[in-house]
C-alpha cells in the first residue's frame, strides 16, 4: 500500500515513522514533510490545502491511504474533496468530513453539540462585533481568571487566560473590535474557568465503533512551573499517573461514548481521530476542547506506546471493522521533551544549524520545525524536535530524554528542564 500523510511537523515525523515499520507500507510519502521525514519517506514540496496538487500527487503515486496531521484541510473539506472526486472515493482518509472538523473549526459549535449531548463542560457564551458590550456584563457576572477564545483557528494560540477584569476586557476588545487573531476571533466565546489539572484523551473512530488509545499530558506554556506565553506544546508523557482506571472508565461512560453517540445522532461523518482536551475538576473529568486530529507533542508520547500495525488499524478505520481490532500498548512509560527556538513562541530567528542528532543513541528524535539545506539540517520553525524516550517510569523516561538533549545543540536552543515536574 502507497501511503501519503500530510503536514510537516513532529506529529507527521512520528506518524512516518509509525507506519514505516509496517511491511503493507510499500512507498510512504509527506507533504511537505522535513528533515526526519526525509530519512524515512519522499517528501513532496506541496501546502496541505492545496487540494488540486495533493490530488495529482494522489493519483500519480498510485496512493490508497491519506493520513491528515493538521486540523486546517480537515476543516476545509479535504475528506469531502476525495469523496466527492470519481477518481479519488476509493482512498482512505483518516481524518473527519468537513462538519465534524466543524468541532475544532469553531469553540462555539463545539460547545453546542457538548451540551446538546449533556457532556460535562464549563458554562460559556458567545460574543460577536455586534454586542461587546453585553460581553464586558458577562465578564463582570464570573469570577477571576476569565477565559476568553477565538472561535476560529488560530494555531493554537486563541486562548486567553487573564485574572484581572479590566484586561479581560481589554482583550475581548482586541479580538473582536481590532482582529487580534484575524477572522478566527470574530466570534469569541467566553467561558467559566475550570480549576484542575489537565489531560488529553485519544479515540479512533471509523464512525460507528471507537478505540481508546493512550492517555496524555502535554505542557503549554513556554516558562518554568508553567509559567508564561502559552505554546503549541513543550513535552509530554504517557500515560498519566493520576488517570487511575475508575476515572479512566468515568472519562469513557461520560465523554467518549456520548461523544461518538453525538456524532451519529447529529450525522456528523467520522473517520479518524478525536482528541479530547480534558480537565480533571475534583474526581470528575469534564471537557476543555475538542481537536479533530492528534496533538502534538501528544502523538511523540502516544504512539510510540502503541503496539499494533498502524496500517492495519487505520486500514480497519477505513474498512468500518474498528471493532475487530485490540489495541496494544506498552507497558512502558513514554516522555517528550520539545526543543524550540530562542524567543519562541514570540519571533525567533531561523536557519540555526543542528548538530549532534546523529549521537543520541537512547531516544528517539522526531523532527518538527527543521529542513535538510545543503547536507546540514537546519530550524524551520519555532519547535524544532521532540526528544522521545522510554522508561519503566517517567522519571527514568525524563531523565533519558534530558540526558539525549545535551547531546544536541543550535543556536539559542531553548527547552523546560521541569517536564513531568508536577506528576
Amino acid at each position: 500500500m502507497n501511503i501519503l500523510i500530510l503536514g510537516s511537523g513532529g506529529r507527521e515525523h512520528t506518524f512516518a515513522w509509525k507506519l514505516a515499520q509496517s511491511s503493507k507500507c510499500e512507498n510512504l510519502f509527506v507533504a511537505p514533510g522535513n528533515s526526519g521525514t526525509a530519512e524515512i519517506a519522499t517528501n513532496i514540496p506541496i501546502g496541505v490545502t492545496d487540494f488540486k496538487a495533493i490530488k495529482e500527487v494522489v493519483l500519480s503515486n498510485q496512493i490508497s491511504m491519506v493520513v491528515v496531521g493538521p486540523e486546517d484541510p480537515l476543516v476545509q473539506g479535504i475528506h469531502d474533496f476525495f469523496l466527492n472526486d470519481t477518481a479519488l472515493k476509493n482512498v482512505i482518509v483518516i481524518g473527519p468530513q468537513k462538519a465534524a472538523a466543524t468541532l475544532e473549526g469553531s469553540k462555539e459549535f463545539a460547545k453546542e453539540f457538548l451540551f446538546r449531548h449533556n457532556i460535562p463542560t464549563a458554562a460559556y457564551k458567545s460574543f460577536n462585533t455586534g454586542n461587546v458590550e453585553e460581553g464586558y456584563k458577562f465578564l463582570e457576572t464570573l469570577k477571576p481568571p476569565y477565559v476568553l477564545k477565538a472561535d476560529g483557528l488560530a494555531a493554537g494560540k486563541g486562548v486567553l487566560i487573564l485574572n484581572d477584569l479590566n484586561e479581560a476586557k481589554a482583550e475581548l476588545k482586541s479580538m473582536l473590535v481590532e482582529a487580534k487573531f484575524g477572522s478566527a476571533s470574530t466570534k469569541v466565546v467566553i467561558e467559566e474557568f475550570l480549576d484542575g489539572i489537565e489531560l488529553s484523551c485519544f479515540v479512533l473512530t471509523d464512525g460507528e465503533n471507537y478505540k481508546i488509545l493512550p492517555t496524555a499530558k502535554d505542557y503549554k506554556r513556554i516558562g518554568e512551573g508553567d509559567t508564561g506565553l502559552n505554546t503549541g506544546g513543550m513535552g509530554a508523557v504517557s500515560p498519566v499517573p493520576f488517570a487511575t482506571p475508575e476515572f479512566l472508565s468515568k472519562i469513557e461512560e461520560r465523554i467518549v461514548k456520548p461523544t461518538i453517540n453525538g456524532f451519529k445522532k447529529d450525522n456528523l461523518p467520522y473517520v479518524g481521530f478525536v482528541f479530547i482536551g480534558l480537565i480533571k475538576v475534583g474526581e470528575d473529568p469534564m471537557v476543555i476542547e475538542y481537536n479533530v486530529r492528534m496533538g502534538d507533542p501528544e502523538t511523540e508520547v502516544v504512539l510510540p506506546r502503541l503496539k499494533n500495525d498502524l496500517v492495519d488499524v487505520f486500514t480497519a478505520m477505513g474498512d468500518k471493522t474498528l471493532d475487530k481490532i485490540d489495541i496494544q500498548v506498552d507497558s512502558r512509560a513514554a516522555t517528550t521533551i520539545m526543543l524550540v527556538s530562542g524567543g519562541y513562541p514570540e519571533a525567533y530567528e531561523k536557519e540555526k544549524v543542528i548538530t549532534g542528532i546523529n549521537t543520541v543513541t537512547d531516544s528517539i528524535v522526531f523532527h518538527a520545525g527543521a529542513q535538510l539545506k545543503e547536507n546540514q539540517i537546519i530550524t524551520s520553525g519555532g519547535r524544532v524536535m521532540a526528544i522521545t524516550s522510554y522508561g519503566d517510569t517517567h522519571k527514568e523516561a525524563i531523565k533519558k530524554s534530558y540526558q539525549s538533549i545535551s547531546k544536541l545543540n543550535f543556536d539559542k536552543m531553548n527547552y523546560r528542564t521541569d517536564i513531568g515536574f508536577d506528576l
